[in-house]
């Protein structure tokens, strides 16, 4: 057996603080000295309009910080920090999830689609007032009919050379902007999705800038305007519906970075293909699906936090010594808790990664496509784990305090049912995973994200077909630590960190290596290219699902090899363990029918998820604290004397 550091009896949170806050540390402390100066009111007693009331309130508090100039560019007053403005809206999510994504709306969705998609007239006329909240503002993307198929969309923007005008129109109420946060009170212009039509041609889905409210707040001829209403959650965020009447608007009005029409018509663009100039123009929109994978690890964090404080002043039945036992003491309880906290960390590292990744990709000035691809790749799958992640572990913590944890005051049900819809919007989990799997399927990448469905079938049949393992983080440690592990048939080490990256590796080509030889030998055979692709998806989504999760473990391997503190190294080197140790138990079945591990391994591996979360359990209260959540935010009535 490989020996493995032992934990301190003791280790510094403030010393994991400095290595989980990472490059933006600068931006984490200063947001946290922000909120605890602000004066915090929980939501769960308010009711619908209370509540938006406050979140835009506090939205204009938040817009005199400046914070939300981060993202944009110095030109106009911004930061030009994409990466700290990626955090800030992390960390506002520690607090009222209605603010985070309203937020989230008016400045990621609808400034950003007018800064990424827009010319320098748009930047000029719109940057500073969207800064600033004087132009609340809308992202109408999502149908009744379509939502996660952005490509066929039924909105319609028909230029009338005549006026040199685009007409709006909703065909149909499948055609109908629906759920669109901002809409429903505050916001007075929305950027709409629409297929761009001029002459006889259809030239695909971009965007255009609507005015849907005048100065009184009215809606505008031809804009009807209707409210969502309640919801399960973020209650906060006036989610509302939008249809257009043949609403005119002028040529300029369509943000024209990769599409233009001439007065007379004429449509150009710098991409021939349309397929191509589509995803290119939703690829530099990742920003809000990067921001709600950060936002689910920090109520996620919040959740844990407050469930494992629970878990040690909580007492239930009686040590035959005689004294009550905290509930965080029992096995059952740590293996509810901590193997999801191992998780949090593992997934706060991969969010690092994504953010700087990005953070270097759109701060460069050159399009490199390749890593364009590979980056939205990257994002689908961490927003997929990361609410799905968020989602199971809430209701985790929610059960883990009792009947305490189903009130309202205590904080767990507002989070569970804010977080919910997180897995539908900036895409339904399930659709990204397909599309992370797409992406990995073959070596011409790059092609290969513009075919659809049936497409996809024919072009696996046609060409030659084989996994694509890249690097994502610490590259020179990660295949240090690879070529040192013991082989398959040796009798290693379960806690051998190269022989887990190995085993997480082999997993991922073995899964994409299996749906390339499926789909190739039901298409030879003749079979409908649609029904190849759909009986398939299980075994895409396993792939898909195998390809995170290894890129998961690089970041979190990364994020220990960044931390120079050896008692807070120790700490993190056991939460990894246990973060390997579950996901290999919740894919027994796999590693078992694949040969990967024998039955004894397998029995082994369980063993090591109850010895870990033991060893963990004295410092389950560091890590948590850890995440350095401001106080406010944890102050719930089961915790009187917490924080």
């Amino acid at each position: 057996m490989t020996a493995t550091p032992e934990v301190s009896a003791s280790v510094d949170p403030n010393v994991l603080t400095t290595v989980l806050d990472g490059k933006w540390a600068g931006v984490r402390r200063a947001i946290r000295a922000e909120m605890a100066d602000t004066r915090f009111r929980d939501a769960h007693d308010l009711d619908v309009e209370q509540h938006r009331a406050q979140v835009l309130e506090q939205l204009h508090e938040l817009a005199r910080t400046g914070r939300p100039r981060l993202g944009f560019s110095p030109e106009y007053g911004g930061g030009g920090d994409i990466g700290g403005s990626l955090t800030s809206f992390e960390m506002l999510a520690f607090g009222d999830l209605s603010l985070m994504v309203k937020a989230g709306v008016q400045w990621g969705l609808f400034g950003g689609a007018v800064q990424l998609l827009g010319t320098a007239e748009h930047h000029e006329r719109y940057l500073r007032p969207i800064m600033d909240l004087e132009l609340p503002g809308c992202f109408a993307m999502t149908e009744t009919g379509h939502g996660s198929d952005v490509q066929h969309l039924r909105t319609t923007a028909t230029y009338d050379p005549d006026t040199q005008e685009f007409v709006i129109n909703t065909p149909d109420e499948a055609a109908r902007k629906d759920y669109i946060g901002n809409a429903a009170r505050d916001g007075r212009m929305a950027v709409v999705f629409a297929q761009l039509v001029t002459g006889e041609d259809s030239r695909g889905v971009h965007a255009f800038l609507v005015p849907i409210r005048d100065e009184h707040g009215e809606p505008c001829a031809g804009v009807h305007i209707s409210d969502c209403g309640r919801k399960a959650g973020l209650n906060g965020v006036d989610n509302g519906r939008l249809v257009f009447d043949e609403v005119r608007v002028p040529r300029t009005a369509l943000l024209n970075q990769y599409g233009e029409v001439a007065p007379d018509g004429t449509y150009s663009s710098p991409i021939e293909s349309d397929n191509r100039r589509f995803f290119t123009m939703l690829g530099t929109l990742i920003r809000g699906r990067v921001s709600v994978a950060g936002s689910a690890g920090s109520a996620t964090k919040r959740a844990l936090a407050i469930a494992v404080r629970y878990g040690e002043t909580r007492r239930q039945f009686w040590h035959p010594d005689g004294h009550e036992v905290a509930i965080l003491d029992y096995l059952a309880h740590q293996r509810c808790l901590l193997p999801a906290l191992a998780t949090t960390y593992a997934l706060h590292f991969a969010q690092e990664e994504l953010v700087d990744a990005l953070d270097e990709l759109q701060s460069g000035g050159s399009y490199d496509e390749h890593r364009q691809r590979e980056l939205e790749s990257r994002a689908a799958g961490i927003k997929a784990v990361a609410t799905w992640h968020a989602t199971s572990t809430i209701q985790a913590a929610r059960e883990a305090c009792g009947g305490a944890g189903y009130l309202a005051e205590n904080l767990l049900p507002g989070l569970k049912a804010d977080t919910d819809v997180f897995t539908t919007f900036e895409g339904d989990n399930t659709v990204l995973l397909q599309l992370v799997a797409k992406g990995l399927l073959t070596s011409y990448r790059d092609h290969f994200e513009d075919l659809g469905t049936m497409a996809t079938a024919r072009f696996v049949a046609e060409q030659f077909v084989g996994a694509v393992i890249e690097r994502t983080a610490a590259r020179k440690v990660i295949e240090r630590l690879i070529d040192a592990a013991p082989g398959r048939d040796d009798e290693d080490d379960l806690f051998d960190r190269g022989w887990q990256l190995k085993l997480f590796e082999d997993r991922e080509e073995h899964l994409l290596d299996g749906v390339a030889r499926r789909l190739r030998r039901a298409a030879s055979d003749g079979a409908d290219p649609f029904r190849v692709f759909n009986d398939a998806q299980d075994h895409v989504l396993h792939a898909a699902r195998a390809h995170i999760d290894r890129v998961v473990l690089e970041g979190f391997v990364a994020g220990i090899d960044r931390c120079g503190d050896p008692a807070a190294r120790a700490l993190l080197e056991r939460v990894c363990d246990l973060h390997v140790m579950a996901n290999v138990e919740a894919d027994r079945a796999w590693f078992l029918e694949h040969g990967r591990l024998s039955a004894n391994r397998a029995k082994a591996v369980v063993a090591a998820v109850n010895d870990l979360c033991q060893e963990l359990r004295p410092h389950a209260r560091t890590l948590v604290d850890a995440f350095a959540i401001p106080g406010q935010f944890l102050a719930t009535p089961m915790l009187p004397d917490e924080p």
